[in-house]
């Protein structure tokens, strides 16, 4: 019975999590926190990036990419809800672009896509976009100099 309770309680807290977070973020930050899309690792990725932001949050995107076109991003974060939300969305943005409509992706693009997040989230979004700036530099270099893949530090 102790662990039905727990269970009750775990469920209500969760409701009032997510009934608090309606209040400040739109459907498709909520969204995209419960159910991120594209999290989760590409096994010998072309690019890979691991960014770090000022409040604790890192964000890893892994990049599957042939002739210049991403065919595949992914993502890991260990962060808050809007920082799952950005990573995301993303990814979402960068599947199927040119390495070079990549590079385009930006703060705003990403916020304007998850159409409202507060203020105070608003670096998730560019924690995102600098993460994805950093996977497509890692995947120019090791095409320039593919040798240097053998020694990612990943």
């Amino acid at each position: 019975m102790e662990s039905y309770l727990d269970k009750e309680l775990l469920e209500k807290l969760q409701a009032e999590i997510i009934e608090d977070a309606r209040k400040h973020c739109s459907e498709k930050v909520i969204d995209r926190w419960l159910n991120p899309r594209n999290f989760g690792i590409i096994e010998n990725s072309q690019g890979y990036a691991k960014v770090g932001a000022n409040c604790g949050d890192t964000i890893e995107m892994f990049l599957r990419i042939k002739d210049d076109k991403i065919l595949e991003a992914r993502f890991l974060t260990e962060g808050c809800g809007p920082t799952l939300a950005a990573g995301s969305m993303a990814t979402e943005l960068a599947s199927g672009k040119s390495i070079l409509e990549a590079f385009r992706i930006n703060q705003k693009m990403i916020l304007d896509h998850l159409e409202g997040m507060p203020k105070e989230s608003e670096h998730c979004a560019q924690l995102a976009a600098d993460t994805l700036k950093e996977a497509l530099r890692n995947y120019l270099m090791h095409k320039r100099e593919p040798w240097k893949r053998n020694y990612r530090s990943s």
